[in-house]
C-alpha cells in the first residue's frame, strides 16, 4: 500500500519569534500539509517550556481547523491526568461538531511537563496521583461523555445523574492512545483502542510496543483490528548538509533538555553553529542526527520507507524540527514546509 504522511506538531518557538508569530507559522505548516494531502494534523501538549508554544490542544485544534479544508486535526495528545474527562469531552464534542469527520483525539497519561507545572495544572483534587491511578476509567468516561447514546451516569445522594458532553452529537472523535511505555500498548490492547508509540522520543522500545498491541489487541465496535503507525523527527532539505544545519538547533535543545541545562527559545542556525556542548550533549546530538530522519528527499524517504517496513505500518507521522537562518520571516517555518513538500515530492 501507498504511505500516508501525517504531521505532530509541538507549535515550536525560535528565538526570532512571538508566541504570535509561532502560532502563524504553524498555520501555514498546516495549510501545506493540507495542501499536500497529508492524512492529519496534530498538535502536542507541554507546558513551561520556552521553545514549545503547545500548551492548549483544544484551542490550537480549534485554530488550525478553522483554516484548513480537508485534512484530519488532532491532539498528539491531551494528557489525560491534567484535566477532568468531563472538560475533554466536552471540549472535542464540540471541535467534532464544528468539524464533523476531521477531529482526532490523542490521548496520553505523562504530565507533559515538570512536576510543579503539574502540580498546578492539576489542581488540589489530583496533587495525590489519583488521576494517574484512575487513567483507564477516564479513558472510558471521555469516551461515554462525548456519545450521545451514552452519557455517564453519576451517583450521588441516592438518585442517578446522566452527564453528556453535547446535547444532540452526531459523530464522536477518533480517539487514540498515546504513550512511550509497555503500559499505553497493554491498555491500548485491552481497550481495543488505536495506539501510537512515541518513537520520536528515542526510538527505543517501539517493535516491542507495537508487538504486544497487535498479540494483545481485542476488537472493539469503533477498532475492529489493530491500528497503528509510526511518529519520527524528520528535516528534509535539497542537500543533506544543509538538512544537519537546519537540524542541528533541535538537536541541541533535546541534548540540554536531557542533562537538564537551562532551557531557552530555538535557537537560528546560525548560532547553533556557535553554540559549546559539553561531550555528553555532542554525544546526544550525533545520536539524534543518525536516529531521526535527516538528509535529501531521497535519502529521507528511503530511510521512512525502511521505518515503515521495518514496523509494518502504512502511515508514518513526520515532526518536523527544522529551525531557520537569520533574516527569516518569523511568521513562516519555510524549512519545516520544506522538509513537508519535499517528503510528499519524493514519496510521489
Amino acid at each position: 500500500m501507498p504511505l500516508e504522511l501525517s504531521v505532530l506538531d509541538l507549535v515550536p518557538v525560535r528565538t526570532d519569534q512571538s508566541t504570535g508569530d509561532a502560532l502563524a507559522a504553524t498555520v501555514a505548516l498546516a495549510q501545506a500539509a493540507d495542501n499536500l494531502g497529508y492524512t492529519r494534523y496534530w498538535l502536542a501538549e507541554h507546558h513551561n517550556m520556552p521553545a514549545v508554544a503547545a500548551s492548549s490542544p483544544p484551542v490550537l485544534i480549534a485554530h488550525v481547523a478553522a483554516q484548513t479544508e480537508r485534512i484530519r486535526v488532532g491532539s498528539g495528545g491531551v494528557m489525560l491526568p491534567n484535566h477532568a474527562p468531563l472538560a475533554v469531552a466536552e471540549q472535542f464534542a464540540l471541535l467534532e461538531a464544528a468539524h464533523p469527520g476531521r477531529i482526532d483525539l490523542g490521548i496520553g497519561r505523562a504530565p507533559g511537563s515538570d512536576q510543579v507545572t503539574s502540580w498546578m495544572l492539576r489542581g488540589a483534587a489530583g496533587r495525590d496521583n489519583t488521576d494517574i491511578e484512575q487513567f483507564p476509567q477516564y479513558l472510558d468516561d471521555v469516551m461515554a461523555l462525548m456519545d450521545s447514546q451514552v452519557g455517564v451516569r453519576v451517583p450521588l445522594q441516592g438518585r442517578q445523574y446522566l452527564l453528556k458532553a453535547t446535547p444532540a452529537a452526531t459523530s464522536v472523535p477518533r480517539q487514540w492512545l498515546l504513550g512511550s511505555s509497555m503500559y499505553s500498548a497493554h491498555l491500548a490492547a485491552a481497550k481495543g483502542l488505536p495506539y501510537v508509540f512515541a518513537h520520536h522520543f528515542s526510538g527505543k522500545g517501539t517493535a516491542e510496543a507495537l508487538a504486544t498491541y497487535r498479540a494483545e489487541f481485542r476488537p472493539s465496535e469503533r477498532t475492529p483490528e489493530p491500528t497503528t503507525f509510526l511518529t519520527v523527527n524528520a528535516v528534509v532539505a535539497e542537500t543533506y548538509d544543509e538538512a544537519v544545519a537546519l537540524a542541528l538547533p533541535n538537536l541541541q535543545s533535546m541534548a540540554r533538555l536531557m542533562t537538564g541545562a537551562p532551557l531557552a527559545a530555538l535557537d537560528l542556525v546560525e548560532d547553533a553553529e556557535k553554540s559549546p556542548l559539553t561531550p555528553t550533549q555532542e554525544a546526544m546530538v550525533q545520536d539524534g542526527l543518525a536516529r531521526n530522519i535527516v538528509g535529501d528527499p531521497e535519502q529521507a524517504a528511503q530511510r521512512l520507507q525502511a521505518l515503515a517496513a521495518e514496523f509494518e505500518v502504512d502511515e508514518v507521522m513526520v515532526h518536523p524540527v527544522a529551525s531557520a537562518r537569520q533574516g527569516a520571516d518569523p511568521r513562516r517555518s519555510v524549512p519545516r514546509e520544506r522538509t513537508l513538500e519535499l517528503l510528499a515530492e519524493a514519496l510521489g
